[in-house]
């Protein structure tokens, strides 16, 4: 009877996960670049103009796109000097202190923007072949998977429902949407949580870790 022989370099589920979310990433970086190739933008430039799209209702800081990115804000600072070279971006006296400069689209950064959201494409398609009961255990898994850089200081805050002061984990009975957001005033359902909310507020210190926990154990007790 023949012998099994060892795969070479056998790797366990974590590393085969950790390869492909690398591989998505170069996809998504690749795009990027080919995308702002065509419309003369680096993505450091592209990701900026996105953000600011995606934050239009409330004042940006450098700072801010610095934190949200994960860039230096000398970075951050000569990318946006560009943008408003080409006038797709503005600096602005903030209207709650006359000292800041905020950053906000022009007319024509509100159009690239609107053009540069398709570079993600690539990724949608692969993500929307998946059945909605897989896209739901996705996206808690990136869920954890954000909290754990947030932890480490990999990353900035995310604007997440499950670090809100508004989300409430497992507190409907209902199993299709168990959970609630103060904010609507609604129950929410695993597959509606977000992992970049606008109408964030971080919880208090004091509660999170508590509310963390209910979330991760997946209401047991309820």
């Amino acid at each position: 009877m023949a012998t099994r022989l060892p795969m070479h370099g056998e790797k366990t589920v974590v590393d085969h996960i950790t390869v492909g979310l690398g591989k998505i990433a170069t996809a998504l970086r690749s795009q990027a670049w080919e995308g702002g190739t065509a419309r003369r933008l680096t993505p450091t430039q592209g990701h900026i103009l996105v953000l600011l799209a995606e934050r239009a209702a409330k004042a940006v800081r450098l700072n801010d796109v610095a934190g949200e990115l994960c860039l230096t804000a000398a970075t951050v600072s000569d990318a946006v000097i560009t943008l408003v070279e080409k006038k797709l971006v503005k600096k602005e006296r903030s209207a709650e202190d006359r000292r800041a400069l905020v950053l906000t689209l022009t007319a024509a950064g509100r159009r690239e923007a609107s053009q540069i959201t398709g570079w993600t494409e690539v990724v949608q398609a692969g993500v929307k072949g998946l059945t909605p009961a897989e896209q739901t255990v996705f996206l808690r898994g990136l869920t954890k998977v954000m909290h754990s850089l947030q932890e480490q200081g990999v990353i900035s805050v995310a604007r997440m429902c499950a670090g809100c002061a508004y989300f409430q984990p497992y507190v409907h009975a209902d199993a299709a949407r168990p959970h609630h957001c103060g904010f609507v005033n609604k129950p929410l359902g695993e597959g509606q949580l977000r992992l970049d909310c606008p109408d964030f507020i971080p919880g208090s210190e004091a509660d999170q870790p508590r509310r963390w926990q209910e979330f991760v154990r997946g209401g047991e007790g309820h």
